[in-house]
């Protein structure tokens, strides 16, 4: 499902028009990546948690000379899915 049917989606069993429920969509998506942004981590109790994951820098290899590189730390957003959630799709 890609942004265009999930907003169809939500539209159908929200009763709202589509540029509403757009405008909702987009509002949620870019208050979550502003909060992540920010560092702090966003929770629906049930569906799941959006967090910030702190990676080390670490070596690497070049896959096409093998040689050694650095792969630099780096911040990197992760979601990990509630209880109800993964009831829900097992």
């Amino acid at each position: 499902m890609n942004k265009a049917e999930f907003v169809d989606a939500v539209a159908e069993k929200s009763g709202l028009t589509k540029a509403d429920t757009q405008r909702a969509v987009d509002a949620v998506l870019e208050t979550i990546t502003d909060t992540l942004r920010k560092g702090d981590a966003v929770s629906f109790v049930g569906f799941g948690n959006f967090s910030v994951k702190q990676t080390a820098e670490r070596q690497g290899r070049n896959p096409s000379t093998g040689a050694a590189i650095t792969i630099a730390a780096a911040k990197k957003p992760h979601f990990a899915a509630g209880k109800s959630l993964k009831d829900a799709v097992a």
